[in-house]
C-alpha cells in the first residue's frame, strides 16, 4: 500500500495543542486515520503530517464523510482493531452521521475526532467560524456513540482521549466522538503536560459468567432435547471458531447463523442449518420452531426470531448488548424473554460451558465440497445465483474475504468455512456504506494473501462510488462488483406488495426505482476514479472470465471494478419481504 510522501521535520517538537491529540493517538497504536478536510481540524491535520511525520498514523483521504467512516467500519470487520477519523465540524458530522449509525448498531469500535469553529466568540473567523459552531455539536450523535465531549483545555484533551478510546473499545463496543476547539489545537502549549503510559487505560477486560450462571445452564442443556443455537455478534479469532464448533458437537445443536453477521460458524458442517440469509430460512425458522432450548449467542433480534419461528423454547441468552441500549433509536430490537440471562461476552461463556460438558466420542466430519464447473448461458443475462456459483468456483485455491453481499445472496452456493471468508453488512442498512466498508477491509488486509471482494447492488455502489478513488490513490488491492439490475429492486418489490393489498396497479411499481434512461456508466465511473474497470457484463457465459480477470488484478496489487448486469426476475427470492 502506498503513503504519500513527507517532508520531514528533523526535530519535531511537542509544542502546539493539537500535538498532544496526535502524540496520543500514536501511543494507543492508531495506524490510520481517514480523513476529508476541512479547516476546523488544520492544527491537527499539521500535527499529523508534521509532529507525526504521517506514520502511526498514517493520514488517508477520502472524498466524503460517508466513506471516512465506512473505511473505518470495514477495517475494523476485518482486522479487529480500530481506526480514527476526522470530520470537518459540524457539517462534516452531519454528513458521516449515516455511517457513524451504521458502525453503532453493528457495534463496531472507531475514534472519531471532531471540531468545531472557536469557543471563544472573540476569535472566530469571519462568517465561517461562526456557521461551524454549535453549542452542542456531540447532541447530533449523542445517542449513538459510547462517549461524547469537548475538552476546553490542552491538558484536558489527555483525558477526554483517553476516555473515549477505552469506551470504544469495551464491549458492547462502539464509535467515539470527541470534538477538538479549532483555537485549542491552534494555540501554542503554556508549560509542559506530561503525558500518561496509555496502557493504565485499556479498555475493561471481559467479565466471566459466574458458577451460578454456569450450573443453571449446563443443567438446562443437559436436559434438553432438541438444541438451537444462534451465533450473533461473535469475533474473528479462529480459537473462538474452533470453540464454537466443539460447543455446537457437544451438544449436538443445530447452529443458525445469517448475513447480517460475519462468518461464524462452517456453513458446511452437518450441524449448520441455513442457508443463511438476512432473515430466517425457512429451514432454520422449523428448526427454531421445534426447538426445546434455543442458545442465543449474542444474536440480533432474539424476540422476532422466536416469533417469526412460532418457537415456545426456553431461552438462555449470551449478551452484554444492554449495556450499548437506549430509548433513541430501535437498534437493540424488540425486548426478548429468556429464562436465563448470561451477561457475558459469548466466547467467555462458551469457553466456560466447554470445560463442563463432556466431549463427543470424536469430532463430526465437515466435508468441503468442491464447486462445480461453471460455464454459464452465453444467450442469458446473468443472475445473482450465476454470480455465486463463478464466485464459489473461483476461490478454490485461493483465500477469498467477501467484504459485501448483495440481498439475495446464494449462501448455498458459497460457504463459508473460516472467520475471514465474510465479514457480514453494516448493522444499520444505511445505502451506500458498502463501497467505504469494502476499501477498509482491503487495507486491513493488503499484504495478508487474502482477494478482498466486495459485491453490491447498483444504488448501493452508486451511493458512495468516490470511496474507489482512495483504494486507486492508495493502490489498495481490491474486487468492486456492482450487481447491476438498473433499479432499487427490492423497493420495486415493496411497492408491488402495496399495490397488491390496495388492488392498485403493480406495473407501475418501477416509478421512482429504475437507475435507467439513462443507464449510468459504472465502469466508467470507476475509471473515472482511477480504478481498472469493465463492463457491463451482459452474457452469463461471459461472466466467469471476467471475475477471473478481477480477480488476477487484485493478485497483481490492483483495485478493479466490474459492472454485471443482473436479471433479478431469475433465481432470486423475495419471501423474506414477508418478515421484513
Amino acid at each position: 500500500m502506498k503513503a504519500d510522501k513527507t517532508e520531514k521535520d528533523a526535530k519535531p517538537v511537542l509544542g502546539w495543542g493539537s500535538d498532544i491529540v496526535a502524540e496520543l493517538m500514536r501511543r494507543l497504536g492508531i495506524k490510520y486515520v481517514c480523513v476529508n478536510p476541512g479547516s476546523s481540524f488544520r492544527g491537527l491535520h499539521d500535527s499529523l503530517i508534521n509532529y507525526l511525520g504521517n506514520e502511526k498514523p498514517q493520514m488517508l483521504l477520502s472524498l466524503h464523510e460517508q466513506s471516512v467512516v465506512a473505511i473505518a467500519h470495514g477495517y475494523y470487520k476485518a482486522s479487529g482493531e480500530p481506526m480514527a477519523v476526522v470530520v470537518h465540524s459540524n457539517v462534516g458530522l452531519m454528513a458521516g452521521t449515516m455511517s457513524i449509525f451504521n458502525a453503532w448498531c453493528d457495534r463496531v469500535p472507531m475514534l472519531i475526532l471532531g471540531a468545531t469553529g472557536a469557543v471563544d466568540s472573540a476569535v472566530r473567523r469571519n462568517w465561517i467560524d461562526w456557521n461551524h459552531t454549535f453549542r452542542d455539536q456531540g447532541a447530533l450523535v449523542r445517542h449513538y456513540v459510547k462517549w461524547d465531549e469537548q475538552p476546553t483545555t490542552a491538558r484536558a484533551q489527555v483525558d477526554s482521549i483517553l476516555r473515549a478510546w477505552q469506551a470504544a473499545n469495551t464491549a458492547p463496543c462502539g464509535p467515539s466522538y470527541v470534538i477538538l476547539d479549532r483555537r485549542l489545537q491552534e494555540d501554542a502549549l503554556n508549560g509542559e503536560i506530561v503525558l500518561p503510559d496509555v496502557a493504565r487505560y485499556k479498555p475493561k477486560a471481559p467479565a466471566a459468567p459466574s458458577e451460578d450462571a454456569l450450573n443453571s445452564a449446563v443443567a438446562m442443556l443437559s436436559e434438553a432435547k432438541n438444541i438451537v443455537m444462534l451465533i450473533g455478534r461473535v469475533s474473528l479469532d479462529p480459537k473462538q471458531w474452533d470453540d464454537r464448533v466443539k460447543l455446537a458437537e457437544r451438544l449436538n445443536a443445530r447452529v443458525v447463523t445469517d448475513l447480517r453477521m460475519g462468518a461464524s460458524f462452517p456453513t458446511e458442517h452437518p450441524l449448520h442449518g441455513g442457508p443463511q440469509d438476512l432473515f430466517l430460512s425457512p429451514n432454520d425458522k422449523a428448526a427454531v420452531g421445534k426447538a426445546d432450548l434455543v442458545l442465543s449467542l449474542d444474536w440480533y433480534d432474539l424476540a422476532d426470531t422466536m416469533q417469526q419461528a412460532g418457537g415456545k423454547a426456553k431461552v438462555i441468552s449470551v449478551t452484554v448488548d444492554h449495556h450499548a441500549h437506549n430509548a433513541y433509536s430501535g437498534d437493540h430490537q424488540r425486548l426478548a424473554p429468556v429464562d436465563l440471562d448470561i451477561a457475558v461476552e459469548p466466547h467467555m461463556a462458551v469457553e466456560a460451558l466447554l470445560t463442563r460438558l463432556k466431549p463427543p466420542a470424536k469430532p463430526m466430519a465437515v466435508q468441503q465440497k468442491s464447486a462445480p464447473d461453471f460455464t454459464g448461458d452465453p444467450a442469458l443475462t446473468p443472475t445473482l445465483t450465476d454470480l455465486g456459483q463463478a464466485m464459489a468456483k473461483l476461490r478454490e485455491g485461493r483465500k477469498v474475504t467477501l467484504a459485501r453481499a448483495p440481498l439475495n445472496w446464494p449462501s448455498a452456493s458459497y460457504p463459508f468455512r473460516e472467520p475471514l471468508d465474510y465479514l457480514g453488512y453494516d448493522g444499520g442498512g444505511g445505502v451506500g456504506s458498502g463501497p467505504g466498508m469494502t476499501v477498509g477491509a482491503a487495507l486491513a488486509l493488503a499484504g495478508s494473501g487474502r482477494v478482498v471482494v466486495g459485491i453490491m447492488g447498483d444504488g448501493e455502489f452508486l451511493g458512495a462510488a468516490s470511496a474507489l478513488w482512495t483504494a486507486a490513490h492508495y493502490n489498495i488491492p481490491l474486487l468492486m462488483i456492482a450487481a447491476n439490475n438498473r433499479s432499487y429492486f427490492t423497493d420495486e418489490i415493496q411497492q408491488e406488495t402495496v399495490a397488491r393489498e390496495r388492488k392498485r396497479p403493480v406495473a407501475n411499481r418501477w416509478i421512482g426505482q429504475r437507475i435507467d434512461e439513462p443507464a449510468v456508466n459504472l465502469a466508467g465511473l470507476a475509471r473515472d476514479f482511477g480504478v481498472e474497470a469493465e463492463g457491463p457484463i451482459e452474457k452469463a457465459g461471459d461472466l466467469f472470465a471476467a471475475l477471473e480477470r478481477g480477480i488476477k488484478a487484485v493478485e497483481a496489487g490492483k483495485p478493479y471494478f466490474i459492472d454485471v448486469l443482473i436479471d433479478p426476475s431469475r433465481g432470486a427470492s423475495f419471501d423474506w419481504l414477508d418478515d421484513a
